[in-house]
């Protein structure tokens, strides 16, 4: 189980000790193989850069806000390159899994809030100093202590809501936005949609070899191409865009703290935090291991290193992705355990950093070819979660606590999406609600019943 202490911790004996053994070099002769830069782990890279979508957010909270130019570029510059930074920093040191780092989706209203009120300082300054708040519970251990988040019952809760949260903004992009959008579930946006969706469930599950493995790939570049015969695509806004471009330091200003603005940031974070611990216990379930508490503390650590960084550089949060991770279940890239693509990736959004005209590119794909190519992603992240619930002991109080955390987390963001500050942050959020209710509900009708029982019994034995 998720919360059992990690096998290096143990001694085994005998044929355990044998099998250990073998297990182990075969994982790694399997490995080994793997760990080239060859052509195929070269398009599995550019796969992961293509779909983990990096540059949405950006370009999302830089048009929102209405930013220049300039400060819209830097903006996609500074995130592009931290991302690849931490993403290559992370795969290859730290949380060591073949995790893409991207900027945090939890922060774009914050973003678009304080950049409309012309306090990007504040949020900045907000999102640097959470980061130095959780770099430090990392560095001195603190963050070990969140050990009973590993259990069966509270990740998969978690992985299964990340699942759902990625659901609803797929399919918002599947169908071409909201009801009244320009070309909501028009007939073109649809088939874009339908088409590149079907190329990625029938190359993924029936195709063999590299038409299996680059099956997102495949059918990212059939949506594009029909996207522009159908006049949906326009990449002229490239031209507009220079060559080379580096972020500058503290684009909007010098440290500007605003209590009021750091609240809803710091929680956020905490959004953050839990959607990565989702994503490493995907991860680790997809790979066939186990999470241990030294890539939990240093991958945590990394992401908040990256966070402050980014945070004087004009970007916002780094944070661990669940479609990329989807992605290596879907495609089978995860059973080889190799980080080689992921590296790749990493290096591919430096390079992107410094050249606004490629993340330009990248920007102006059609949100139905991203609809498409997430709609699987999100469905097996789901379907990962379930399967991990499915180790959890099965009784009724069980039963009770994933049941209620589901819910609550699929159906409280929208019965409370009136609120505003720092509690709508907290409640519009899925996955930070349902990571709280299932922690908090374990610990009332699993933990605390148990403990009194145990300890009732102790005291029985002792007077007989």
């Amino acid at each position: 189980m998720a919360n059992e202490k990690p096998s290096t911790q143990t001694q085994p004996h005998g044929d355990a000790a044998t099998r250990k053994k073998t297990e182990t070099s075969v994982a790694e002769a399997g490995s080994s193989a793997e760990k080239k830069v060859t052509p195929k782990n070269a398009l599995l890279g550019l796969q992961h850069v293509l779909v983990s979508n990096v540059w949405l957010d950006p370009v999302f909270v830089a048009g929102a806000i209405g930013l220049p130019l300039a400060l819209s570029s830097n903006m996609v510059n500074a995130i592009f390159i931290v991302s690849g930074l931490v993403t290559l920093i992370q795969a290859t040191k730290l949380v060591r899994l073949p995790i893409v780092q991207g900027p945090s989706a939890a922060f774009d209203a914050l973003m678009i809030a304080a950049g409309t009120a012309g306090s990007l300082a504040a949020a900045g300054t907000s999102i640097f100093i959470s980061s130095l708040i959780f770099l430090v519970l990392c560095l001195t251990r603190v963050i070990e202590k969140l050990r009973f988040l590993f259990a069966p019952i509270v990740s998969g809760v978690i992985i299964f809501l990340v699942g759902v949260s990625l659901s609803g903004f797929t399919l918002s992009e599947f169908l071409g936005g909201a009801p009244g959008d320009k070309g909501f579930a028009d007939p073109k946006t649809l088939a874009v949609s339908i088409i590149t969706c079907v190329l990625v469930v029938v190359l993924s599950q029936f195709g063999k070899g590299m038409v299996k493995a680059l099956s997102y790939l495949i059918a990212l570049v059939v949506g594009t191409a029909l996207s522009l015969a159908f006049g949906m695509a326009d990449f002229s806004a490239v031209a507009s865009k220079p060559w080379l471009g580096l972020p500058k330091f503290m684009p909007y200003g010098g440290f500007d703290f605003n209590a009021a603005i750091f609240v809803p940031f710091f929680i956020a974070y905490l959004v953050a935090i839990m959607e990565a611990l989702g994503v490493y216990q995907a991860a680790t379930e997809i790979q066939g291991t186990k999470l241990q508490d030294r890539q939990v503390r240093y991958g945590l650590a990394g992401e908040a290193a990256g966070s402050a960084i980014s945070s004087l550089i004009g970007g916002f949060t780094t944070t661990a992705y669940p479609q990329n991770v989807a992605l290596l279940k879907v495609t089978d890239e995860g059973k080889t355990r190799t980080r080689v693509p992921v590296i790749i990736a990493g290096v591919v959004f430096v390079v992107f950093g410094f050249i606004p005209k490629a993340g330009a590119v990248l920007s102006l794909i059609p949100s139905p070819v991203i609809g498409g190519i997430f709609l699987p992603a999100a469905a097996s992240l789901i379907s990962t979660g379930f399967n991990t619930l499915r180790k959890v002991e099965s009784d009724d109080r069980t039963q009770v606590v994933i049941g209620l955390s589901l819910l609550l987390g699929i159906a409280l963001p929208n019965a409370l999406s009136g609120l505003e500050g720092g509690a709508h942050v907290f409640f519009s959020n899925s996955i930070l609600v349902g990571a709280f209710s299932v922690v908090i509900l374990k610990a009332l009708i699993i933990d605390l019943p148990n403990f009194i029982a145990r300890h009732a019994d102790e005291r029985t034995k002792q007077a007989e």
